[in-house]
């Protein structure tokens, strides 16, 4: 990320867009656990950037990566998930399960 010169919430931004091209604002905030108002700001510096693209759908904007941005996010996302996956490996396929069924019980606590 940092070669890249982006943020780690510039990464955010890029790897949610760039897995789901189209996704709305909204969804993204939503996604990212923020304000529509605080991801309105970080689009802002990544449009000037370069890397994503607002279309307009009704009273919704969606996101899309530009081709620098999909050139960004091929060459570090997949890393990045290369990199999460050797860390679980720490942990037995048992333990991996346990931890997912935590997770998704806290999860529903949260909601």
């Amino acid at each position: 990320m940092r070669c890249r010169g982006l943020s780690l919430a510039q990464f955010d931004v890029l790897a949610h867009v760039g897995a789901r091209e189209g996704v709305t604002q909204q969804e993204l905030a939503d996604a990212l656990l923020v304000t529509k108002g605080n991801v309105c700001q970080l689009l802002d510096r990544m449009e000037r950037s370069g890397l994503i693209e607002r279309q307009q759908d009704g009273r919704s904007n969606r996101l899309f990566p530009t081709e620098e941005g999909r050139r960004v996010f091929h060459a570090i996302v997949p890393n990045h998930e290369d990199r999460i996956v050797e860390k679980f490996d720490a942990l037995t396929p048992e333990e991996q399960t346990q931890l997912l069924d935590l997770l998704r019980k806290l999860d529903r606590a949260l909601a």
